[in-house]
C-alpha cells in the first residue's frame, strides 16, 4: 500500500476493532508517513489555544493520544500532569516511548471511560473527530470526566461538521446547559501535501456541570 492511501484506509475502517488494528499496523511509520506524504507534523493550534486557557498545573486528558505529539508539545509548553488514552495498543506503545504521560491506557471514545467524575482540568483531542473515528456521542462521556468551568479543546473538519450529526449534539448539549462554545479557531488547511481542501478549525467548549 502506498503511504499516500493509508489515510484513506484508515477512514475506511468498519468498526473500532478494525480501526483500531489498522493504527496498529501503521503505528511505527505513522508520524513518518504524515510528514513525507502529508506536509505535518507541525504544531497545531490546539496547542496555543491550550496554553490560553488551561494553567500549566492541570490535569489534562490527551483523548486520542496516537503517537503522543500533543503530548510531546504540550509537555514542551510546561503541562507535566498528562494523561492519554487511545483505541490502539500500537499507538499508545509508540507514545509511551516519548515519556511525556503520566499514565496512558486503552480505551475508546463513545464508549465509558475509565475515570471519575470530574477528575481533569482539560481535555485535548487532535485530528479525533473525523470521518470513521469517534462519534459526536463520545462528548457525554468526555464533559463527565471534565471538572466544572475546565475545558474541552478539539480539532474538528469544517466538512464532516456540517456532514454529520456533530452540528445538532454540539448545539444540543449547549442547549442543555452542560457546555458552552468559548472559542472557535480559524480555518486552517490541515494537511497541504496530501490533500488541498483539507482543512480543521479547533473548537474551545468550557464545562458547565
Amino acid at each position: 500500500m502506498k503511504k499516500e492511501e493509508r489515510v484513506q484506509w484508515v477512514y475506511n475502517s468498519r468498526n473500532n476493532q478494525e480501526l483500531a488494528q489498522r493504527y496498529d499496523q501503521w503505528a511505527k511509520e505513522y508520524e513518518e508517513d504524515l510528514i513525507e506524504c502529508f506536509g505535518r507534523l507541525n504544531r497545531e493550534p490546539i496547542v496555543d489555544l491550550t496554553l490560553k486557557y488551561v494553567s500549566k498545573n492541570a490535569l489534562i486528558l490527551d483523548a486520542g493520544a496516537g503517537t503522543g505529539t500533543m503530548g510531546q508539545w504540550l509537555q514542551e509548553e510546561g503541562y507535566q500532569n498528562l494523561v492519554g488514552i487511545d483505541l490502539s495498543e500500537g499507538m499508545l506503545a509508540e507514545a509511551k516511548k516519548k515519556n511525556v504521560y503520566t499514565k496512558l491506557c486503552q480505551m475508546v471514545l463513545g464508549e465509558s471511560l475509565d475515570f471519575a467524575t470530574a477528575t481533569f482540568h482539560a481535555v485535548t483531542l487532535c485530528g479525533v473527530f473525523t470521518y470513521g473515528h469517534a462519534p459526536s456521542s463520545s462528548f457525554d462521556e468526555l464533559i463527565r470526566v471534565t471538572k466544572p468551568e475546565g475545558y474541552i479543546i478539539f480539532t474538528l473538519r469544517p466538512d464532516f461538521y456540517k456532514s454529520s450529526d456533530f452540528q445538532d449534539q454540539m448545539a444540543a448539549l449547549e442547549a442543555q446547559g452542560k457546555w458552552q462554545l468559548t472559542e472557535l479557531g480559524d480555518r486552517y488547511q490541515a494537511e497541504p501535501k496530501g490533500q488541498p481542501d483539507m482543512y480543521l478549525q479547533t473548537w474551545v467548549y468550557q464545562v458547565i456541570n
